[in-house]
């Protein structure tokens, strides 16, 4: 009974001690640091188990089997772990909280009892993901919204001025809208009609890649997930009547963060390019 109840979480993927640890596990074939599309794609899911936890920290361990020399199976734990990270970084996962990646060189096969060595072995290639969630979770504090139809309505706009969309808020690697940012899209969708005499870009912008790069957008697998979002809200308005002519959109990938907290980065801005002299509004 023990054997199948380990057998039932390594087919998981991940198993929860003392009520906060999360773990996954991610396995590699021989002598390989490149994700297997099966591992990849239990690795997302994963991901989408704990986006909504407050997370204190994860540790991504590497390890190899027992073959090899001791210098190579370190530099190829590192790399596994190192390409675990990566797929974190790819699917706007906050690196801020990712305290270790280490690699751990082998697993000793006496650590699992198992007569068949083969599967010893590939269970040993593996990355170990561990999360810890903050326990109980932290209050945080919202910060107040501002009124973007009531900002689109301002007699001063002017070229230049950039609008955030603070209440437009996108599911984390998608460029699909939660439900509660439609009504804040139907209201600036009403405004931009009626001010025919505003013209602008609508940027859009993706966390917690690494070096400036557009994160992936996981229903296409396309690495555009900035300009996914931009399009979106393009598509949007669009569809309710705003003149296409005067509207571009661009992804902005990760060239501007924010600083603070990284669902802030995953955002949608409007650049205002030209407000003409007189408003149209009857």
């Amino acid at each position: 009974m023990k054997k199948v109840l380990v057998l039932i979480f390594l087919c998981l993927g991940f198993s929860v001690t003392a009520q906060t640890e999360l773990i996954h596990e991610v396995y590699f074939e021989t002598d390989e640091f490149e994700v297997p599309s099966t591992e990849h794609n239990r690795l997302l899911i994963f991901l989408s188990d704990i986006e909504s936890l407050d997370i204190e920290k994860i540790s991504i361990y590497g390890f190899t089997d027992d073959r090899g020399s001791d210098s190579y199976n370190l530099v190829l734990s590192q790399e596994r772990a190192n390409a675990i990270k990566t797929i974190f970084s790819n699917n706007e996962f906050d690196e801020t909280i990712i305290t270790n990646v280490d690699g751990k060189g082998k697993v000793l096969i006496k650590v699992i009892q198992e007569e068949d060595l083969k599967k010893i072995r590939g269970l040993n290639r593996k990355v170990e993901i561990i999360v810890q969630p903050y326990n109980p979770p932290r209050e945080l504090v919202q910060p107040k919204k501002k009124d973007i139809a009531e900002a689109l309505q301002d007699e001063n706009l002017k070229a230049g001025d950039k609008i955030r969309l603070e209440n437009i808020l996108f599911k984390t690697g998608y460029s699909v809208l939660l439900p509660e940012s439609k009504k804040t899209l139907e209201d600036m969708a009403d405004v931009l009609v009626e001010r025919e005499d505003i013209y602008f870009t609508i940027q859009g912008h993706v966390c917690c890649t690494q070096y400036s790069r557009d994160a992936i957008d996981r229903k296409t697998k396309q690495r555009n997930l900035s300009v996914a979002r931009a399009k979106y809200i393009y598509d949007y308005l669009a569809k309710k009547g705003v003149d296409k002519r005067r509207m571009k959109y661009v992804g902005m990938r990760r060239k501007f963060p924010l600083g603070g907290e990284a669902k802030y980065d995953r955002r949608v801005e409007i650049l205002i390019t030209y407000v003409g002299e007189t408003n149209q509004r009857n």
